[in-house]
């Protein structure tokens, strides 16, 4: 079969990937799953929680992204990364002072994290047309507790925060800046470049873990808010409905996503967080969250598989939400360059 760019399909991964996982083991707590960001396994007395992710975009922010979205991973488990190593590989034509870059970046972003860098690998990698990062971030799970995505319960309320789109948000206005400033103002495509700096969820996932209540977490990257709430109901097998009024589309963001004809739904999320919580518990992580400048509301509930993953829209039609094939951010870069 032909691939669209971003994650292969959920059936790929099951039908190719999970089934070749080398040798099973006990101390694994949670291997690889559909809508589950991050593997938890037993060491000694200890439970840690790790994720790995590739950066493939946005090269004037590799680094921070690198740390950033595999911390949000570990933290959607209710856990704080404490380590991160990386994978640096590097296009043919790259100079030093793109490995400072990188390396500035991401020591930043890790010291504002509370995170050491404790080891990777650097090197000029043939046949790349951008350099790649991969991030791996781990931490360990404080009295052993967690969650995972597979634990979002019949009734629970979903709570959203920021908003959708908040990553590809940035990466447009940072690569498409020249393109944009032709329809908006330099101010305008400023705003939405520093969008960078929501990009992280570790606060806003800690902050209602602790808080109580909280049945699930799922860092929405690829696919958005659409495609990380079809992957939360894969991983608990529920449904879920929503309300396309409560989810928050940032100014820039729909701004955007207009003017590149694209759904802001279906656009990369980093920096929004899906957080499935007990019904008696949502108001108080909602306060939570607000008195520590994280916006929020709650966008709907989890259902019955049977009743499917529904939408109601603006104008009150009930549909089922699209789950996304590809992330809209991947057909917006591919539009060319125009006279717009």
């Amino acid at each position: 079969m032909d691939f669209l760019p971003g994650k292969v399909p959920t059936e790929v991964l099951q039908k190719i990937v999970f089934k070749r996982l080398g040798t099973k083991r006990d101390d694994v707590i949670l291997g690889p799953s559909i809508g589950e960001d991050a593997a938890i396994v037993k060491a000694g007395k200890e439970i840690l929680v790790m994720a790995a992710d590739p950066i493939t975009g946005a090269e004037e922010w590799l680094g921070w992204l690198a740390v950033n979205v595999s911390a949000n991973d570990v933290a959607t488990c209710g856990v704080q990364p404490r380590w991160f190593t990386s994978s640096i590989l590097l296009h043919r034509d790259s100079k030093e002072e793109l490995i400072d870059k990188i390396c500035s970046q991401m020591s930043k972003a890790a010291d504002q994290l509370n995170i050491a860098i404790i080891g990777g690998h650097c090197e000029i990698t043939l046949g790349l047309e951008h350099s790649i990062v991969t991030g791996y971030a781990m931490g360990v799970a404080e009295d052993g507790k967690f969650v995972t995505s597979s634990g979002a319960k019949i009734g629970n309320k979903i709570i959203l925060t920021k908003g959708s789109g908040i990553e590809g948000t940035a990466i447009l206005a940072s690569d498409r800046r020249r393109e944009l400033l032709k329809a908006f103002d330099e101010s305008f495509v400023k705003r939405a470049t520093r969008f960078f700096e929501k990009i992280s969820v570790v606060n806003d996932a800690i902050k209602a873990f602790k808080t109580g209540g909280v049945s699930a977490m799922h860092d929405p990257t690829e696919g958005g808010v659409a495609g990380g709430l079809h992957e939360l109901a894969d991983a608990a097998n529920v449904g879920f409905k929503v309300y396309e009024e409560r989810i928050s589309v940032p100014e820039e963001t729909r701004r955007i996503c207009a003017y590149f004809e694209i759904d802001p739904l279906q656009l990369i999320s980093s920096g929004s967080l899906l957080i499935v919580a007990k019904e008696e518990k949502t108001e108080e992580i909602l306060c939570e969250l607000s008195q520590n400048d994280i916006c929020a509301s709650v966008i709907g509930e989890v259902t019955k598989h049977s009743l499917g993953r529904k939408m109601i829209t603006k104008k009150g039609v009930l549909i089922n939400l699209v789950r996304p094939a590809s992330d809209h951010l991947w057909a917006a870069l591919a539009k060319q360059l125009t006279d717009k």
